[in-house]
Order: structure tokens, then C-alpha cells, then sequence
């Protein structure tokens, strides 16, 4: 594999050594908005409040905002190791190549495997969540008592993966812009629902919210885990690395700012929603569309439908750009070898992905649409999908945490900050990771821990094999690392 090694120059680069250094991808064309509508919608700010901070609530009770407080802390301690990366080189690899770098190949291709998982199973997560809200939304404005049939719910989750992938498919700055409206527009209906519920509750404080002994040290551990789900995809600008206009600095700026955006949302969205189910008949744990209940409330129940709609674009923007990253991962990975090469190929006019975006969203639907046939609810789904994308970002967080004090070390760039962020962001992301595991849940809520075990598994078991016996595949990393390296050295400027 041929490669073209051009340092980053601005507008002096021709087309053809443009085309070659972004992959075929289209190069630098998104803006720092678009750029951090990739990690917003990834996030999907809207998913948090209507069906994670419920889960949260179950396990946590009235620490449901401690435990949102924690992870916010550990995600931008390990935002601060990502961007050691992110501000020095920039590609569509995201953080296997960022871990590829700090830690070598072998960890490298447990970091692609993993993350692969993470995204895909994130994507296929949040159908069931999109398929959920339009079953809601079928409800009131057809009078189903029972919803939609399995057929209709196996219906709408295809639709979404099928819609996802034509925009992204089509172009990454029409899905970016597109991310970027509906989860502005979504999240704005989400704030005036919970500044009505602090109106309505005239602002006061909940003294139990504030209260240590309501709650336990394992109850806000396990808490922790599906809070630490709310921020996952936050770092999914990084695979934008081609396509994102000045990356050094965009994609940086967009880890950390997307990241305590959604914290503080989700800190004020917890506390409100926790503060205005005192004296529900249903508590926040059973409601199975709590920002309708509390808009109700509030006096502004013809709120309901718009968070309805907010809650499903929101969705389908989380879908398109678990896609988007996913799709980049594996396009990378298939760059260097792992894959067949046919998955590194970009469309001819659209330059995009467009083998590895139809692959991705196959693997999204077939789960999703398989546990559905099965009988199984859409927020069970939902949880159950989402713990194995949950369990695949902490393994990357974790990894990535330990890759970049070694990275910087080799760089003599090292420095004691660096090294106590990646301490105690590798501490959180280990608590989260044994809440997760230990002690082992029953079945089914042990299905997902075992699938993503062996599927990471079958994953670098595959990855290793490929490596030692592809001496092609051990060169063109070691070009590909090397031509990354060289078009973000500073340029000298003779005379």
C-alpha cells in the first residue's frame, strides 16, 4: 500500500495529494460546528433524560445526580488523554489509532476491536430507543393501547438503520449539519421542560438529593455505569480526522466542550427530573416517557408530543453517527489490513465509506431486530444492547488512558498533570468497569457482558493472526503512523 507523505500546508496542496492524505475521504470540509454535532449526537443529550437517567435513577436513587457528577468528572479526565493525541495528529482512526500509536499493535487491535463493538452495538442500542418513542408517538395519535406489533417495531427499527445510512452514505457534511439541527432542537425542548419543573417546584431544594445517607457507595457505583453510558460517543468527533477543517484544533475542542456540555445538562436534567417525581403515583424508575409526566405537571403538557418528536430525531441522529464512527473504525482497520480491502474503498463521488457504512448498519439492525422478533421489550433492548457499547467505550477509555503518559514520555513531553489525569481517569472507568461485571447480574442482563467478551475475544484472536502472518499488513501500519506523524509536523519555512 502506497503512501503519500505530505506535510499539512493549507490551501498549497494539490487535489490529488489532498485526496491521498485523507484516504479518499472528502478533506477538511467540516466546520467546528458539524465537527461537534459528530459528538453531540453520539451522545444523544435527549436519549439521557427519557430513558438512561431513569436506569440511573434505579440504581442510584435520590445520588442520581452524584452519580452524573462522577462521570462527568471521569469522562474529562479522560478527554484530557485523548486530546494528548487529538491535538498532535488527526485521522479517521479515532482512538485505535491514537492507542496504536501509545501502545503498539497488539493493544491497538484490542482498542479497533473494541471500539468497533462500541459503536456498532451503540447504533443498534439506540434503534430500539428512536422505535420506542415513534411506538409512543403511534399510541397517542392512533389510539393503540397495545402499541404497534412486532412486525410494525422490526418496521421502524429498519427504517432508521435505512435512513441513517443513506445520509451517511451520502455525504458526512449533510449528515453532520443534519445532527447538528435535531439535537439543538431537541435538547431545546429538554431545557424548557426542566425549567418548568424547577418553576413548578419554585425552585426549591431537595434536601434527600443532598443527603449522603439516602443513598450508598454501591448503589452510586452501579449508578456510575449507566451514567458513564449517557457521555459514551463523546469522543467520536476524532474519527472526522480527514474530513474535519483544521482537526489539530477542531476535533480537541469538540472532545472536551461536547463532553461538559451534556455533563451539565445531564446534572440539571437529573436533579429536576428526580425533584419532580416526589409524590408520583409512578416513580421515575417505572415511567416509561418522564419528560411527558413532568411536562404534564409543569402545566405545559402540549410539550408531550414535541418531546415525543425531539426524543426521536434524537435517536436517529445517534444512529447516523454511531454509523458515521463505526463505519471509520472499520474502514481504518480494513486500511491497514485487518479487513478485506474492499471495506477501505470511498465512493467515487460522495468520498465516503460507503462498503463499511452498509456493513455497519447491517450488524446495527440484525440485534436489535432479532430481540424484538424474541419478544423482548424496546427498553430492555435498549439496556441490554447498551451494555455491551457501554462495556467496549470503557475498555478504549481505559487503554487510551494508559497510551497517553507513554506517548508523551516517548515525546519527552511528559509532564505530572498528564500523568494524574490518566490516573484517575483509568480509576473511574475501572470502578464503572467492575459495577459492570462484578457482581456477574443474571441472566439475561449477563447475556451482553458474555457477548461482548467473546466477541472481543474472536475479534483479537483474528487481528493477531492477521498481524503476524501479513508482513504487508506490519508495513503499511508502520507507513500509515508514519505519514500521519509527518502531515502534522510543523512545516519549516525557508528563507
Amino acid at each position: 500500500m502506497s503512501q503519500v507523505h505530505v506535510k499539512e500546508t493549507g490551501n498549497s496542496q494539490s487535489p490529488s495529494s489532498s485526496k491521498s492524505e485523507s484516504y479518499g475521504l472528502k478533506n477538511q470540509v467540516l466546520n467546528h460546528g458539524e465537527v461537534v454535532g459528530q459528538s453531540i449526537a453520539n451522545i444523544a443529550p435527549t436519549g439521557t433524560p427519557t430513558v438512561v437517567i431513569p436506569l440511573v435513577f434505579a440504581a442510584a436513587l435520590s445520588g442520581t445526580w452524584f452519580a452524573y457528577f462522577f462521570a462527568l468528572i471521569g469522562i474529562l479526565f479522560v478527554s484530557s488523554s485523548i486530546n494528548q493525541f487529538a491535538r498532535r495528529s488527526a485521522s479517521p482512526g479515532s482512538i485505535y489509532t491514537y492507542i496504536l500509536t501509545g501502545l503498539g499493535p497488539i493493544v491497538g487491535i484490542v482498542a479497533g476491536i473494541s471500539l468497533f463493538l462500541a459503536y456498532t452495538a451503540c447504533a443498534s442500542s439506540v434503534t430500539t430507543g428512536f422505535t420506542n418513542y415513534v411506538n409512543e408517538l403511534a399510541k397517542d395519535i392512533f389510539h393503540l393501547q397495545n402499541g404497534l406489533p412486532k412486525t410494525g417495531l422490526i418496521a421502524f427499527i429498519f427504517l432508521s438503520v435505512l435512513g441513517s445510512w443513506f445520509v451517511a452514505y451520502k455525504d458526512v457534511k449533510l449528515s453532520t449539519r443534519l445532527m447538528l439541527i435535531f439535537e439543538a432542537s431537541s435538547i431545546f425542548l429538554i431545557l424548557v421542560v426542566v425549567l418548568a419543573t424547577l418553576i413548578h417546584n419554585n425552585f426549591k431544594v431537595d434536601p434527600a438529593q443532598f443527603n449522603f445517607k439516602s443513598f450508598t457507595p454501591a448503589q452510586l457505583k452501579l449508578g456510575l455505569v449507566f451514567a458513564i453510558f449517557s457521555f459514551t460517543g463523546f469522543e467520536s468527533a476524532a474519527a472526522l480526522g480527514s474530513e474535519a477543517r483544521n482537526p489539530l484544533k477542531s476535533i480537541p475542542h469538540a472532545v472536551w466542550q461536547s463532553a461538559l456540555f451534556v455533563g451539565v445538562l445531564f446534572i440539571i436534567s437529573s436533579y429536576a427530573q428526580v425533584l419532580g417525581f416526589i409524590g408520583s403515583e409512578v416513580t421515575l424508575d417505572k415511567s416509561p416517557a418522564p419528560l411527558q409526566v413532568l411536562a404534564t405537571k409543569a402545566g405545559i403538557g402540549f410539550f408531550g408530543v414535541l418531546i415525543t418528536i425531539g426524543a426521536i430525531i434524537s435517536f436517529f441522529a445517534c444512529v447516523l453517527a454511531s454509523i458515521n464512527a463505526g463505519a471509520r473504525i472499520l474502514f481504518h482497520m480494513s486500511y491497514h489490513g485487518f479487513f478485506p480491502a474492499a471495506l477501505s474503498k470511498t465512493h467515487g463521488s460522495n468520498d465516503t465509506p460507503h462498503i463499511a457504512i452498509g456493513i455497519v448498519s447491517i450488524i446495527t439492525f440484525l440485534p436489535a431486530a432479532f430481540l424484538t422478533l424474541k419478544g423482548f421489550g424496546m427498553f430492555d433492548i435498549y439496556g441490554l444492547i447498551g451494555t455491551t457499547a457501554t462495556l467496549g467505550f470503557i475498555v478504549v477509555y481505559i487503554l487510551v488512558s494508559i497510551a497517553a503518559p507513554v506517548y508523551l514520555y516517548r515525546r519527552k513531553e511528559l509532564k505530572p498533570w498528564n500523568v494524574i489525569a490518566s490516573l484517575v481517569g483509568i480509576a473511574f472507568m475501572v470502578t464503572a468497569l467492575i459495577g459492570a461485571v462484578y457482581p456477574l447480574p443474571a441472566a439475561p442482563a449477563s447475556y451482553p457482558i458474555f457477548a461482548f467478551a467473546w466477541l472481543l475475544i474472536a475479534g483479537i484472536v483474528w487481528g493477531v493472526i492477521r498481524y503476524v502472518i501479513s508482513s504487508k499488513l506490519r508495513s503499511d501500519i508502520k507507513d500509515d503512523l508514519h505519514a500521519i506523524k509527518r502531515r502534522h509536523e510543523p512545516v519549516a519555512v525557508i528563507g
